[in-house]
């Protein structure tokens, strides 16, 4: 597979993508307004229990883009048996990672809500989502890289199909579990984890049966290497754990910004969470073309053709932002009927506007500056990305402890800590692409 650097391209990969990820967002879409009719505190405890949740997907996130980066590169230079040495290692380390994160969930999460969250009934509520949600990762894990061969080897069509049939188990089983209809159990706020985790296992029964149904495990051997070969391993760790640890620490950053809004109240955190929602939503226009941006600059730069590498850039940035500035204005435009979906509550929609005003024009720099990073990712230098995420997230933080934590100020102005966050991630990016310091790297 050798891309050519223009829209079409650009959608074909960018597409599917979209499409993928618009399923996670519509599992928590879900998760949240079938939540909501609960009540605000399900909203609050859900709001900090997925956050930890997507903390811990951070590992699966990050193998599955250094694995895309590297399949990618490989299907550039027409090396398909690298590809299968890619995946079957891959899986195995996958599936360690996701054991080591179950067993430090078991036993550290329930200490670090207690010593981090104020109010106890969100702390039981968010332990007791957690010990049950946990267990979804290993699926997870191993339908990541499987979207990762699909993405890097120019397969990405397959996406839909399984992230189709993830969603219609997840509202099924939400539906069923958080209300105990057809006679199962009303498990609330628990019902949501048992659904998510039995829709992942969906998903990756499904990825993994179009993977033989295919023939794509023969054409590209993907489990013809199952022998651990440690120069693979450590090839993929030395580009994937930078990306990792940059995704741990964003992410990371994100979960102790809940944990700042905990702090202002219950209110403040339900709304967070409706937030978080909507714009994951409108979001995955803009991830989706930075994982495209990703695998189109790997590819390329395979080929032997640096010099695409900035008009790649360039026309992906342009339909990014395209979609944010529509995105942006279908919020400003809708806030009610979208808040709606998630609570009833007039008062809990009134607090949510002024913030909901903020975090859309935060959406316009997200646009440039997820797929300027990517474009660094896609050069290979994952070290580069780690550095730039962690100035980023100093600086992100920084700003939630003196605007929240000291200041107490209103939640329209805590979320302003996004457009600090995304000001460092294009500059920094944006210079080290200009530098050129990445031209001739091999991975």
């Amino acid at each position: 597979m050798q891309l050519e650097v223009n829209y079409r391209e650009i959608m074909k990969i960018a597409g599917p993508i979209c499409l993928a990820l618009i399923i996670p967002q519509i599992n928590h879409i879900t998760n949240t307004a079938f939540l909501g009719r609960l009540g605000e505190f399900e909203l609050a405890a859900n709001g900090i229990a997925g956050i930890y949740y997507l903390v811990m997907y951070m590992i699966a996130y990050g193998l599955n883009n250094g694995m895309q980066v590297l399949i990618a590169r490989r299907a550039g230079q027409q090396q398909y048996s690298g590809i299968g040495q890619l995946f079957s290692n891959g899986i195995q380390l996958g599936l360690v990672f996701s054991f080591i994160a179950i067993i430090i969930t078991l036993s550290a999460a329930p200490w670090f809500f207690s010593k981090s969250l104020h109010d106890k009934h969100i702390y039981e509520a968010a332990v007791s989502f957690i010990r049950i949600r946990i267990w979804g990762l290993p699926f997870l894990m191993l339908l990541n890289m499987s979207n990762a061969f699909y993405i890097g080897s120019g397969h990405s069509k397959v996406l839909a199909a399984t992230s189709l049939c993830q969603e219609f188990t997840n509202i099924a089983m939400d539906y069923l579990l958080i209300f105990g209809k057809l006679g199962l159990p009303q498990l609330g706020l628990n019902g949501a984890a048992v659904a998510s985790v039995i829709a992942e296992g969906t998903g990756f029964i499904v990825a993994f049966t179009i993977l033989f149904a295919g023939k794509y495990h023969l054409r590209y051997q993907l489990f013809g290497f199952l022998r651990i070969s440690w120069k693979v391993i450590w090839n993929i760790l030395n580009v994937s754990a930078p990306i990792i640890v940059q995704f741990l620490f964003s992410i990371g950053s994100w979960f102790v910004f809940f944990i700042f809004i905990e702090h202002l109240g219950e209110r403040p955190l339900a709304v967070s969470n409706m937030l978080r929602s909507i714009f994951g939503l409108f979001g995955i226009f803009t991830w989706s073309l930075a994982a495209a941006c990703n695998t189109m600059v790997s590819n390329v730069i395979g080929q032997g053709k640096s010099e695409q590498v900035f008009p790649a850039i360039r026309k992906i940035v342009a339909l990014s932002l395209l979609c944010a500035v529509t995105v942006c204005i279908i919020i400003n435009l809708f806030p009610y009927t979208l808040l709606k979906i998630y609570t009833t509550n007039n008062d809990l929609i009134a607090a949510a506007i002024p913030s909901i005003r903020v975090i859309s024009l935060s959406t316009l720099l997200m646009a440039v500056s997820a797929v300027v990073l990517s474009g660094v990712l896609g050069t290979g230098n994952t070290r580069m990305n780690l550095i730039t995420e962690i100035v980023a997230v100093i600086g992100y933080l920084a700003y939630c402890d003196i605007v929240i934590e000291r200041m107490r100020s209103p939640l329209q102005w805590a979320w302003g800590a996004d457009f600090i966050y995304w000001i460092i991630i294009f500059l920094l990016s944006y210079l080290y692409l200009r530098s050129g310091k990445w031209k001739g790297k091999e991975i």
